[in-house]
C-alpha cells in the first residue's frame, strides 16, 4: 500500500495511467476504488471520517488476498492492485490536499448539499483537465455541478453493487458536461472491463426510473389482496424469466432503500403518478420490517438469510401469468416495464439498445424492455395499458405517446429522436 503521494498527479511514465480518487470509503467507494487499482491506477481514498479510507484500504488488501487464494486472481495481481491503493494527505476528508488526479469520483452520503460542498472544492483545487464524476444513482448532475468551476467536465458515473461484479456503468450527462467529458469516461469505464451506458440526468437514470413498475404492480395486487407475495414472486420468476420476484428482491435489497429510491424518482418527476410509491411497501418500511437485514420484510428470514414462508403455489402462480391484464402480473408488469423504456427513449434519454443493455446487466433481467415490445407486440401493450388506465383511472398507465406512435404513426419515432440529438452532438 502506498503510504504518501506522489507530489502530481501527472504520471512518471509515459506507459502510466492517470491517477483516481474515490471520496467517499464506504462499501460503494471502496468496490470503485478496487475496480480502478485492479485496472492499473493509482487510488486516492478520502473519507471525512478520519481513519475511514486507511480502514478501507486493509479490507480492501484483505479482499484481494482472499480472491488470490480462492484463485480468482493471481497472488502477483493481488499485490499489484493493493500497491496502488494511496492513503496521503487528503483521506481523512481535505480536499485541498489532493495532488492533481485525471478522475475523481464522489461517492458520499446521498445528500445535495454535501455533493455540492464536495464539487466546488475540487473545481477550485483540481486541474480543469481532471474529470469530476458523481455516483450519484438519483440526484441531478446539473445540481451538483452549481458553482463549480469548469462545470462541462461534471458527469455522472453511476456504478451498480458491488462494483467489482457488477458490469454495468451508467455515463450520465448533466445539463453542462461537455461532450469530450463523457467520451473520456466512456473510454475509461470500458478500459476497466465494464460496459457503459449513456443516459441524460433524468430522476432515476436508466436503471432506476424503468424498473419502478417491476416493484410497484405486485406491491399493488399485494395491497389490494388480489394475491399474495409468494404467488406473486413465483408467477414473474415461473413465467417471466425473472432471477427474483419484486418481494424477494426488494427484501435483498432494503426495503427502505427501495422505498427512497422510488420516492426520489417520485418527487424528482413532479410526483408523477406512474411513480408513486406504495402504502404497501412505506408500511414496511414504518414497521422497521426492512427485509432480510432486520430479519423481516415481506417474508421472514432464518439464521441462514433464507426466508422461510416465501413458497408460492403453483395453480396460482399460473393463473397470475395467464389470466386478464387487471389481475396478470405478468402482462401489467410487462407492459408498464416497456412503456417506460419507450418513453425514455422517445425523450431522447437514451438508445433503445442502451436500454435493453441498462436493465439486463444493472437489473439481471432476462429480457430489455425492447426485446419484450418486439415479442408482445406494440398493440398488444397499449391494449394493455388502455385496459388498466379504464380499471384504475389516475394517470399511472397512460400510455406514453410514442408507444402510441408505433401503433397509430401518430408522431416521430423516438429512436429516430435520439439519433437525431447524436448526430448533433447532444446524446448522453
Amino acid at each position: 500500500m502506498t503510504q504518501t503521494p506522489q507530489p502530481s498527479g501527472t504520471p512518471s511514465t509515459p506507459d502510466a495511467l492517470p491517477p483516481v480518487a474515490v471520496v467517499g470509503a464506504g462499501s460503494m467507494g471502496a468496490g470503485i476504488a478496487q475496480v480502478a487499482a485492479q485496472a492499473g491506477h493509482d487510488v486516492h481514498l478520502v473519507d471525512v471520517r478520519p481513519g475511514a479510507a486507511a480502514e478501507a484500504v486493509e479490507r480492501l488488501t484483505s479482499t484481494l488476498r482472499k480472491l488470490a487464494g480462492k484463485g480468482k486472481i493471481t497472488a502477483d495481481a493481488a499485490e499489484e492492485a493493493i500497491g496502488h491503493f494511496v492513503v496521503g494527505p487528503a483521506a481523512d476528508g481535505d480536499l485541498t490536499a489532493l495532488p492533481p488526479m485525471g478522475l475523481v469520483i464522489e461517492a458520499a452520503v446521498e445528500r445535495l448539499d454535501v455533493k455540492q460542498d464536495i464539487f466546488r472544492t475540487l473545481g477550485s483545487h483540481q486541474p480543469a483537465e481532471t474529470l469530476l464524476a458523481s455516483n450519484t444513482s438519483s440526484l441531478d448532475i446539473a445540481a451538483i455541478a452549481e458553482g463549480v468551476d469548469e462545470p462541462g467536465r461534471v458527469i455522472g458515473l453511476h456504478f451498480f453493487n458491488p462494483p467489482p461484479l457488477m458490469k454495468l456503468v451508467e455515463v450520465v450527462r448533466g445539463g453542462n458536461s461537455s461532450p469530450q467529458a463523457l467520451d473520456r469516461a466512456t473510454a475509461l469505464v470500458r478500459s476497466w472491463g465494464k460496459t457503459p451506458v449513456r443516459c441524460t440526468s433524468t430522476p432515476g437514470f436508466i436503471v432506476n426510473r424503468v424498473a419502478r413498475p417491476f416493484y410497484g404492480e405486485a406491491q399493488r395486487m399485494a395491497q389490494r389482496g388480489s394475491a399474495s407475495p409468494a404467488d406473486l414472486d413465483l408467477a414473474l420468476t415461473r413465467y417471466a424469466g425473472f432471477a427474483m420476484g419484486p418481494f424477494r428482491l426488494t427484501d435483498l435489497i432494503g426495503q427502505d432503500v427501495n422505498y427512497a429510491v422510488g420516492e426520489s424518482v417520485w418527487e424528482q418527476t413532479d410526483r408523477d403518478p406512474r411513480y408513486e410509491p406504495t402504502a404497501y411497501q412505506k408500511d414496511l418500511v414504518d414497521a422497521g420490517t426492512l427485509g432480510r437485514k432486520s430479519g423481516r420484510g415481506v417474508y421472514a428470514y432464518g439464521e441462514d438469510g433464507a426466508p422461510q414462508d416465501a413458497e408460492g403455489d403453483e395453480f396460482a402462480a399460473r393463473a397470475l401469468a395467464t389470466g386478464p391484464v387487471e389481475s396478470n402480473v405478468v402482462a401489467r408488469t410487462l407492459s408498464m416495464l416497456v412503456n417506460e423504456a419507450v418513453d425514455l427513449v422517445h425523450r431522447g434519454e437514451a438508445t433503445r439498445e442502451d436500454v435493453d443493455t441498462a436493465m439486463r446487466l444493472g437489473t439481471n433481467y432476462p429480457k430489455g424492455p425492447f426485446e419484450w415490445l418486439d415479442e408482445l407486440g406494440a398493440a398488444t401493450v397499449l391494449e394493455n395499458l388502455r385496459v388498466m388506465d379504464a380499471a384504475y383511472p389516475g394517470g399511472r398507465y397512460r400510455p406514453s405517446e410514442a408507444l402510441v406512435a408505433l401503433v397509430e404513426g401518430a408522431v416521430e419515432d423516438g429512436e429516430a429522436h435520439t439519433q437525431k440529438q447524436n448526430a448533433r452532438g447532444d446524446d448522453a
